[in-house]
Formats: C-alpha cells, structure tokens, sequence
C-alpha cells in the first residue's frame, strides 16, 4: 500500500462498508483461548457493547459474528476490521497528521503492533502474555483516526483501549492521556480481569504495551545485562566467562535473557515452551543454539564452559525439566533466576510439568480448577530444583515476574521461618540499591525517521554526553557510568533494534536531561533528520509502585502504597509530557502494581528544550526523594547531592533512629 493510500486508511477509520473477514494466519502466535467466565447475560452484554463502535445497519451481521468470536477466543477482538496495510514504524511523516507529535504517537502505536515486535498482533497483545494496546482493533481504528484529526490545542482521552474523544485543551497540555484497568480495589482479583476484559470495559495495559513505549525485548536486554553484571559482582565473579546463567521464558521480555547473557560474557540456558517463539528469537539471532534433548544440551554446555564462550543456548521444552535434569547430574550453575509470565499464571503465563503446549492450552479453559492445581504442583517442583541447586551455591534471584510471590501461593517451600522468601528480589538485592536509588533507570529514545543513520548519531551523542559526566561524577556512581558509556558504544554491534530505530541505556536524572538537550539540539540544527520520541519503561526509580519488583527494597512500611506513581504522572502530565499513562497490573500482576509512564517528543524547538528539563527532572527525583524518605542509604545521597544542584529544590529527609532505642519498647 502506497503513502496516500495508507493516509487515506487511517482518516477513514471505522469503514462505512464493512471489509472482507482476513484470513486466519496459522503462522502467527496467536494468544490462548481465554477463559469462559461471563454468565449469557454478560455474554449478551459483551456482545452489545462491542456493537456501540458501528453503525446500527451493521448490527445484526456483527451480534452473530462477535458472539461467536467471544466463543472461540474467550474476546472480542473484532479481526474484520484488522486493517489490510502492514503493521510496523513508518517515517513520521508517512502519517496524516495536524499535530506532529500526533504524528509519533501514531508511530509508536503501529510499532508495538508490529509482528516482528508483538508476542500476539493479530490480538492486540505487544508482551506479557496480556499486555495489550487495545481490546479491539475498533478502538485501534477510531484512535488513529483521532491523532490524525488532532490539532495542538486538543488532548485524546483513552480509557483501557477505549478512545473517548477529543478534548479541547493547550499546548501545554498532553496530547494523550492514558488509563489502563484502573478498578475500583476490590474488583482488582484475576478472575476480575478476565471478567471485565471479556466484557470489553478494561484491559491490562502491561507497562509499556499499554503506553505505546514498547521498544521489543531491547527495552529489557539492557536491564538483564546491568543486573547480570551486578549478579556476578553479588558472587564476587571477576567476569562472567565460563559463569552459566539459567532462567526460562523467549517472550517478549524475557527473550532478553540470552542476548543479555551473552553481552555480559555469560552462558545463557533458557527454556522455552512455545516453539514458534524458540523459532522467533532464533531467527532473530537473539539466541545461538536450540536443543529439544537435555543429554545433548548438558554435552554442549560442558564444552562451552570449557572454552568459556559467551553463548545462548535454548531448551526447546519445560524450564522444570531443565532445572530436574540439572541438579539430577550435579551441574554447577552460578546464577538462576526465572521469567515464565506468573502475573498471568492460570492463562498463559506458565506452562505446568507435564502437559505440553496444546494440552496445557486446552485444560486452562475446559477445566480451569483442575489447570490451577497442576500449575501449582509444577511450582512445588520447580522451587525444589532450585533448591538443590542453591544448597550447593547457586545464587538464585526473582527477577520481578511474581515467580516467589506464586510459588509461595502454590504452598512450595519458598519460606524462611520468619515468613519472609528465601531467595531475594533482584531489586532488593541489586537494582534498587545499585541503580533506583541514585536515580539510574530504563532512560529510551526513538527516531521518528525510522533511519538507522539517525539512531548512529544519537548514539554518538550518548556516549560523549556519559563520558564528559563521568568525568566529574562521585564514586558512588561512576560504576552504573562505566556500566552505560560501555553498553551504548556496543549497542550496534549487539544489532538490538527490532521495528522501531530505538536505543535504551540507564541514566540518572542529569544524564537523562542532558542527552535530551543534546538531542533536541542535534534536531534543531538538523544533524537529526526527525523528531526523537523520549520515554522510559515503567520499571524505573519514581514511575512504579510494586511491593515485589520496583518498590521490593522500600523498608519502612510503604512499599504497599501507590502514591509515587500517581504523583509522578500527575506531575509529569502539567510539567510538558507529551503523553502520560497510568497502569494497574503490569510485570507481576494485575491488582499487585500501579505503574506510569510518559512519552515525549522533542522536536528542536525552544518548548521542547524547557519541557524536557523540567519534565525529566520530576519524573527522577520524586522517585529518589520518596526513597529517602524510606532511609535507603543511596537515595539519600542522591537526593542531598541534587539539593545542592538545584534552586527551588527543598526535600523532607529522615532522622535516623538509633536502633538500640527501640529494643524493649514493646
């Protein structure tokens, strides 16, 4: 489809003619069947509310259709109307568009909809096993047609998916704002979830899918590299060759595992359940070698150890077999972690011992309390593998995918006697003190020219912008520094990029703004061809609230609270974002998260170089400011350093107690 035609598509929107019914790809990964929980009246009801996007002419065709799809899939996922162009990242200016920065959200919208990028396209699924941009491709549809139609002075309203409309607002002003399965807390259970997605009034929004900021598994490489170095650095490692680090999952985030494995100088093992996925990352070049025969994966691995090669190496079946087989022939392993989806652990999200794929897909909707009961004697096995490999030194950490948090659900022997876990968070133990807390997270950018040549020069720029802050950094942080200036010089050999031309590297919040600054500048002077695209992953120092993952290493009792991420979006929104988000779910669970996000587009102008600065300010230090807060040792030097930076800047810091005056109080 050419240009014009493609303009043409999108301004149309909702087609006044009802398309051909597309060919059902049987080469796609499609999501699972889900769960058939509506009783008829709120089948009708589901039926009745997806009919509110069409004319009334189209009525009775749809009710039939829609009520057979919520049969066969468990949702309503409109694929009539899934459009004929292909799905992916165009040049910013190959959209019809009034406002650019419309114009870039539409481009991040189609590249989280990208089947290079998304785990299940034709379902509206970028990651996570749920993570969806949409519920329905109606609402992908109307919400183009909006940004198409939008002018500066208008913000877009999404709720779960659903495009409300446009509203007259300012400049200043969003373009979009977003909100993603925000439940009153008593409807927050995952039963809740699948209730009222089916229904077609929620969605879980994941962290970035929902936000349009998904980037592919480059969002996470990084992040797995920076806590596999500092896994090593735990153990006391001096390097990681010849180290074996073992996990599970090729999905959309955990498909990093083994490219970050590798770039850290590591062995990577990963299991993976679906071959279509083995096959994905395989292809891709984001893993090495693939075996369906343990015997012949534990032969290769003793070779690669050995030569102490920096390797992926993919078990083609169950990450419980694996683990068995492992701690069967006495295999030393270094590091282990695991990445199965078990926010999601009843639909999709883990695969019990013992079923295959098919089988597996089949019991959790023909019979979901007997697929309960088999996922949970999986996690038994699973944590007592691990176990014996742990007994004999392995250093096994959550890596934030809910894996303690069900296990301990599952009634596995995943406690110390004080009720706490046995195993720690990888943010208790090394990204929350090593990186959150002196203000270093998931700092991202995209070329909206889509040219390889831009992402080379902003690149270049990020190096040198680290290298001259490295130069007058303290101790405490030159390590995440090095850490960084490292990873962006190597970022284009590793060939990370999937769909859009994107980078992501940790950075505090003066690295942040500078980078920014530099590439607002390189725009305005067209060294930069198009406008940059900034935003983050949810998983950062200020935007989440998660008592298991982001906030893990928060001590003073506040770790269940959720005012830091509503507050950062808040501020974000009035302080020049271009877009803000908000999430309930996202990494370990719907109703166990609330997370936000933002998206910025720099565009060379004198608005953009203040938003950013004011902007990227709030979205890091009101992170670090609440981490002090909670007496953790780096935020507090963080946040007393950017005191003496900053005018206007007056934060609350903790007295600390003496902790001998507490002993027989009570």
């Amino acid at each position: 489809m050419d240009t014009k035609a493609f303009k043409k598509a999108i301004l149309e929107g909702i087609p006044s003619t009802l398309p051909a019914m597309p060919a059902y790809d049987k080469n796609i990964n499609h999501a699972p069947k889900r769960k058939d929980i509506l009783s008829k009246e709120e089948k009708k009801l589901a039926v009745q509310n997806a009919l509110r996007y069409f004319d009334k002419k189209h009525h009775a065709k749809l009710a039939k259709e829609f009520a057979e799809e919520l049969k066969k899939y468990g949702r309503i996922y409109m694929h009539r109307l899934r459009p004929a162009y292909k799905m992916h990242a165009r040049h910013i200016n190959e959209y019809p568009f009034k406002s650019k920065k419309a114009g870039a959200i539409m481009m991040m919208i189609q590249n989280n909809l990208d089947e290079a990028v998304a785990q299940h396209p034709h379902e509206l699924i970028t990651y996570g096993g749920n993570g969806a941009v949409f519920q329905n491709w109606a609402q992908y549809l109307i919400t183009m047609k909006y940004l198409a139609e939008m002018t500066d002075e208008q913000t877009l309203v999404m709720y779960s998916g659903h495009p409300m409309g446009l509203f007259p607002s300012s400049a200043n002003a969003p373009r979009v704002i977003v909100t993603n399965g925000m439940m009153i807390p008593n409807y927050s259970k995952p039963d809740d979830w699948e209730k009222f997605n089916a229904l077609g009034v929620t969605q879980y929004g994941q962290m970035t899918a929902g936000s349009y900021m998904y980037i592919g598994s480059q969002g996470i490489v990084h992040g797995t590299t920076i806590t596999l170095l500092n896994a090593g650095r735990k153990i006391k490692a001096e390097g990681l060759g010849g180290k074996i680090f073992v996990s599970s999952g090729l999905g959309g985030m955990s498909g990093a595992q083994p490219k970050a494995a590798v770039i850290a100088g590591a062995i990577g093992i990963i299991a993976e359940i679906n071959p279509k996925v083995t096959e994905k990352r395989h292809k891709q070049g984001w893993v090495n070698e693939v075996f369906t025969d343990l015997d012949k994966l534990i032969a290769r691995t003793k070779q690669v150890v050995k030569n102490k090669e920096a390797i992926s190496l993919a078990y083609q079946g169950n990450i419980v077999d694996l683990w068995e087989k492992l701690a069967e022939v006495n295999f030393k392993i270094e590091l282990g972690s695991d990445q199965t989806s078990l926010h999601n652990p009843f639909a999709g999200g883990y695969y019990p011992v013992g079923l295959s794929l098919e089988e597996s897909n089949k019991l959790m909707v023909n019979d979901p309390d007997k697929f309960k009961k088999k996922v949970y004697e999986s996690l038994k096995r699973h944590v007592n593998a691990i176990r014996k490999l742990t007994d004999k030194g392995m250093y096994f950490f959550d890596y934030g995918n809910a894996f303690l948090l069900e296990s301990g659900r599952a009634g596995a022997a995943i406690f110390k006697k004080d009720g706490t876990f046995i195993y720690p968070s990888y943010v208790e133990d090394i990204m929350g003190p090593m990186c959150f807390d002196y203000g270093f997270g998931p700092f991202r950018w995209v070329c909206s020219s889509c040219n390889p040549k831009d992402l080379a020069i902003t690149d270049a720029i990020a190096a040198k912008v680290l290298e001259g802050l490295y130069k007058k950094a303290p101790a405490e942080i030159k390590q995440q520094l090095t850490d960084n200036i490292h990873w962006i010089k190597e970022a284009q050999k590793n060939k990370l990029v999937v769909g859009s031309q994107a980078r992501i590297l940790y950075a505090d919040g003066e690295g942040r703004i500078e980078i920014a600054k530099a590439f607002n500048k390189a725009i305005k002077e067209k060294k930069i061809s198009a406008p940059i695209v900034l935003g983050r992953d949810h998983h950062d120092v200020s935007g989440t609230d998660s008592p298991y993952r982001e906030t893990a290493n928060i001590y003073d009792g506040s770790r269940y609270t959720a005012d830091m991420a509503i507050q950062n979006v808040i501020g974000d929104s009035f302080r020049g974002a271009t877009w803000v988000s908000i999430h309930n779910g996202g990494g370990v669970g719907w109703g166990e998260v609330v997370n936000g996000g933002f998206g910025m587009v720099l565009d060379g102008s004198a608005d953009a170089d203040r938003n950013l600065q004011s902007m990227l300010f709030w979205d890091v230090n009101n992170g670090i400011a609440r981490r002090a807060w909670a007496r953790n040792d780096g935020a507090i030097f963080a946040i007393k350093r950017e005191v003496k930076r900053s005018k206007n800047l007056h934060i609350t810091l903790p007295n600390l107690v003496d902790d001998s005056l507490l002993k027989g109080l009570f």
